[in-house]
């Protein structure tokens, strides 16, 4: 038995309590106690086991399994500090909101939710949320991606962050249609920062890093329109649009993939 068989094994029997005693006690025990925290990386097999399971579980009691993974994303920043196991609780929550969203039923409320953790302080929460909405896009790619473009607005720049790495997966990206999605999504974010005033925000400085190899993703999912929007890009002489074009160039899936197209973005970038 893998280690996430085991976990989910364990995780089933602690559900079933959860749902049927209405006490997630022992539940949120035992992720805060395997939670890898503090420490470099959390446990990101267990929170994968834990969605699992909430998805097995969402057909048979989806309002209580709702309130479940809800209430773990509540956990404030002072409750749940960074590098704390209770952050673990806010991110296997984020990730279960995104397994339940997948249904028709839950779907507005998930994505709700899902948007509101987008521009949570903690990095944690907030990649729980992107591998959230690629499990959303698995289930309901097209109406997935129409609603994460209302994201793109008011200079949220960490809404903006979690589009962006939220279609930025290779796997979800060798469906046509949704790379061509991606790309456009991508498009309408760069469109809001050439014309941005503030940029010295930490939330626009995470944006930027993001971009700098999600770009790379799609680009590698649909090369020549990848590559040519990049010379549109280099054309705008915009510094921070620059740093994200130049940082895609050292990402291994387009070097080794597309050499000429990377050395003569790199010609036009000196």
């Amino acid at each position: 038995m893998s280690r996430k068989e085991s976990y989910k094994e364990h995780l089933n029997d602690l559900m079933n309590e959860a749902l049927e005693a209405g006490d997630e006690e022992n539940l949120t025990k035992y992720l805060t106690l395997n939670s890898n925290l503090p420490g470099p990386r959390g446990n990101l097999e267990l929170a994968e086991a834990f969605a699992d399971v909430v998805k097995d579980y969402a057909g048979k009691e989806p309002q209580k399994l709702w309130n479940l993974c809800l209430k773990l994303t509540q956990f404030s920043l002072v409750e749940a500090p960074v590098n704390s196991p209770k952050e673990f609780l806010v991110f296997c929550g984020a990730r279960g909101v995104g397994a339940i969203g997948a249904s028709q039923a839950t779907f507005q409320k998930a994505m709700s939710r899902l948007k509101e953790l987008a521009s949570d302080p903690r990095w944690r929460t907030r990649e729980g949320v992107t591998m959230a909405i690629q499990n959303i896009i698995e289930k309901q790619p097209q109406k997935t991606l129409r609603e994460i473009e209302g994201w793109i607005e008011n200079n949220n720049w960490l809404a903006m962050r979690a589009v962006a790495a939220g279609v930025a997966e290779p796997a979800l990206l060798k469906d046509k249609q949704t790379a061509k999605s991606a790309f456009e999504l991508h498009k309408k974010i760069f469109a809001k920062i050439v014309v941005a005033q503030e940029r010295k925000s930490a939330e626009f400085k995470t944006l930027k890093q993001g971009l700098g190899y999600s770009l790379s993703v799609v680009t590698y999912a649909i090369p020549r329109e990848g590559f040519e929007y990049m010379r549109q890009l280099i054309d705008k002489q915009d510094a921070g649009v620059l740093w994200i074009v130049k940082e895609n160039q050292k990402k291994n899936r387009l070097i080794k993939n597309f050499p000429k197209e990377v050395e003569s973005i790199k010609k036009l970038l000196k």
